[in-house]
């Protein structure tokens, strides 16, 4: 589905990427993982169309997406969740995820506005409520469901859990295991290590803005001390 070919990038006159590769295959869960500054964003940030490609390539499913604008690589079917969730603030739940609802790829089990309330009940308690006064952790949640929405091909998150307290996290976690159970291909980003080598299939370490060790969650094991030496703080 997605493919990054030695791909460079970054903000003004600074390069923040030096020749980034990965993949993510159909019904893949895979995750970009670092220490902060290392170029985790960037990478996401660039192949959604919201930095510009410098060198190298982006494509999903073949088709190339490298210098499409946003709007463009959502319509073939990315999903984002960004940092910061970034929810439109002066919306209540239900207009945050009805806003950008699409099913472009035509999908028969598209995804409803009871399938996220049942996917996170709190929002469904919250359907009136204005965005700007959830919780972070519902705001995350909002953001997910959001994307959801729009039923991506792929779905894409950046800082999956970070700075929500561990309930919430559970619960995010549980939402992405049945995603994946259902055949969602997913790019996470997150720091939390043990329970994305429960999860996904595959990881890419970023250092540098360059991808310096990857490979399947067995050998993630394997290699337990040296991953987490590279992204520890």
């Amino acid at each position: 589905m997605l493919k990054v070919e030695d791909l460079h990038s970054g903000y003004g006159l600074s390069e923040v990427l030096f020749g980034v590769s990965l993949e993510v295959g159909a019904g893949e869960v895979v995750t970009l993982i670092g220490r902060n500054g290392m170029g985790k964003t960037t990478t996401i940030r660039t192949i959604m169309g919201l930095l510009p490609t410098r060198k190298g390539e982006v494509s999903f499913g073949g088709a190339r997406l490298s210098g499409l604008p946003p709007y463009r690589v959502a319509r073939v079917g990315l999903g984002l969740v960004p940092e910061g969730r970034q929810v439109f603030s002066m919306l209540n739940v239900e207009e945050n995820l009805v806003a950008t609802a699409a099913n472009r790829q035509k999908r028969a089990d598209a995804w409803t506005l009871s399938d996220v309330y049942r996917t996170f009940p709190r929002l469904g308690e919250r359907r009136r409520q204005f965005a700007n006064t959830l919780s972070g952790g519902e705001q995350q949640m909002l953001a997910i469901g959001r994307a959801l929405m729009t039923n991506p091909a792929l779905l894409i998150l950046d800082e999956a859990t970070e700075g929500l307290a561990p309930l919430i996290r559970e619960e995010i976690w549980a939402c992405l295991a049945g995603l994946k159970d259902a055949g969602q291909s997913i790019l996470v980003i997150d720091k939390n290590l043990g329970a994305l080598v429960q999860l996904a299939d595959r990881h890419y370490v970023l250092e540098k803005g360059k991808v310096v060790w990857s490979g399947t969650s067995d050998a993630l094991r394997d290699d337990w001390d040296a991953v987490e030496e590279r992204i520890g703080v």
